[in-house]
């Protein structure tokens, strides 16, 4: 039985545009443009000069420092420039230009690796390494370094398939779809961490995905089980999505392997099998493009360094000119200002809205309701929190927890006065960051 998480909220999945329509492979474009950061952590280092011919899957961004993740290309061509771009977090970012020939000519190191059983722990870990996989439900923290941080040290394997923020059905059609390529990707992280058994946890108003999921595994008992959990943002978060299978509860500071917990995405497995099967490199992923200012919203296969203006004019453009666009949900995704920026390995989703749907107000204020308190499912106190920012009060910002904020959106959804509250403790964390710093410096001197 399901354990229950503090707070949360009901908004509206707003997913019919695009649950039932099966994934469609994007043509890739003329050009790709690879940003040599697509993960947390160290950026790459580029491994190839302007001029050269590349093939697809050819490895192109060597991976820097402990935590980082190589990048490969997602097309055959020539490589035109390598400069700073627009990247979809609001930064610029070197990357490669490649002018994609059409051919998709496949690099010699794209190869089947064996089967799964003929490999060790060892040898598949490698091969997560090798191909870039990232974290692809957002975070795109290395799954090599993740794996390898908590060997010894879990004693729950968790899949996680909730996909509990409105839009986003990606992940649904890779259940339905790609069945075999999750169990595979499960198969493959239990060897790697050493455990006998797997829990995949879809909400449940994904009974179709479930249900493909179960036929899929063996008809005898299986050591990988499916569990339907309530439909409740944000469902999907890893501390909450460990209380609700487990009930143990991951606190302040602490990461998953502290309760002994490892928390996978469901594209993240089907890439692990599709590196060990075919030896195919993270370079490619499901987009759900949606929103009501596109023209035909679909689920795309697109190639990692696509534009956005490319993905978008796959659905046929927009329907209206849209007043704001998203990479990922609409609660915790990013708005771009750039349509030239690309599609990343955690890009889920890319959304446009029209103008009918702009909810802000000229004067937000608060009303004192509460109501950001009772729904933010860490336990911290939003309203507060957003006023210590505002007065730029750090030390009180840090001591109420900002950090413990996982900008889930449920406070600026449920807030009637329209307060900018996670954009407010997203800014609240890196002036926090500077302030440290300075103190830091200051000690120094004053030592």
């Amino acid at each position: 039985m399901p354990f229950a998480f503090k707070g949360g909220v009901h908004p509206n999945g707003n997913k019919n545009a695009t649950r039932h329509k099966p994934v469609e492979i994007m043509p890739p474009p003329e050009r790709i443009i690879l940003p040599m950061s697509m993960h947390i952590g160290t950026p790459c280092e580029p491994l190839v000069r302007v001029g050269e011919q590349v093939k697809m899957g050819q490895k192109i961004g060597e991976a820097m420092g402990a935590v980082s993740a190589p990048i490969h290309s997602s097309v055959s061509g020539k490589v035109e420039a390598i400069e700073f771009h627009p990247h979809i977090k609001g930064t610029h970012v070197l990357s490669v230009f490649i002018e994609n020939d059409g051919l998709d000519t496949p690099h010699e190191d794209m190869r089947p690796h064996g089967s799964m059983e003929s490999l060790s722990p060892e040898e598949l870990l490698t091969i997560v390494k090798d191909a870039g996989i990232v974290g692809m439900g957002g975070a795109a923290f290395p799954t090599h370094v993740k794996i390898s941080s908590v060997l010894g040290k879990v004693d729950k394997l968790i899949i996680n398939a909730a996909e509990c923020e409105p839009y986003i059905t990606s992940g649904h059609r890779l259940m339905l779809e790609a069945p075999e390529e999750l169990i595979g990707g499960v198969r493959a992280l239990m060897k790697m961490l050493g455990l006998s058994e797997a829990t995949i946890a879809v909400e449940a108003n994904k009974r179709d995905a479930m249900d493909m999921v179960r036929r899929t595994l063996p008809r005898k008992k299986s050591n990988i089980k499916v569990i339907s959990l309530p439909t409740r943002y944000p469902q999907g978060a890893e501390r909450q999505l460990i209380k609700a299978l487990t009930g143990r509860e991951v606190t302040s500071g602490q990461l998953p392997v502290s309760v002994g917990c490892a928390v996978f995405n469901v594209e993240t497995a089907a890439s692990i099998h599709r590196a060990i099967t075919t030896g195919l490199p993270l370079v490619r992923r499901i987009v759900t493009v949606s929103g009501s200012a596109v023209s035909n919203p679909k689920n795309l296969l697109v190639r990692i360094g696509s534009t956005l203006t490319s993905v978008f004019g796959a659905t046929g453009g927009f329907r209206e000119t849209p007043y704001k666009i998203i990479t990922g949900g609409p609660l915790m995704g990013n708005a771009q200002f750039n349509l030239d920026t690309v599609i990343t390995k955690a890009t889920n989703a890319l959304l446009a809205f029209s103008r009918k749907e702009d909810a802000r107000v000229d004067d937000p204020i608060c009303i004192r309701c509460g109501k950001c308190v009772s729904v933010c499912p860490m336990n911290l106190l939003p309203i507060y929190m957003y006023m210590r920012e505002q007065k730029d009060n750090m030390p009180e910002l840090e001591k109420l927890g900002v950090h413990d904020c996982i900008e889930c959106g449920c406070c600026s959804y449920t807030c009637p006065g329209r307060l900018y509250l996670v954009q407010s403790f997203r800014t609240g964390k890196e002036k926090l960051a500077v302030y440290k710093k300075a103190q830091e410096g200051g000690a120094e001197v004053g030592a």
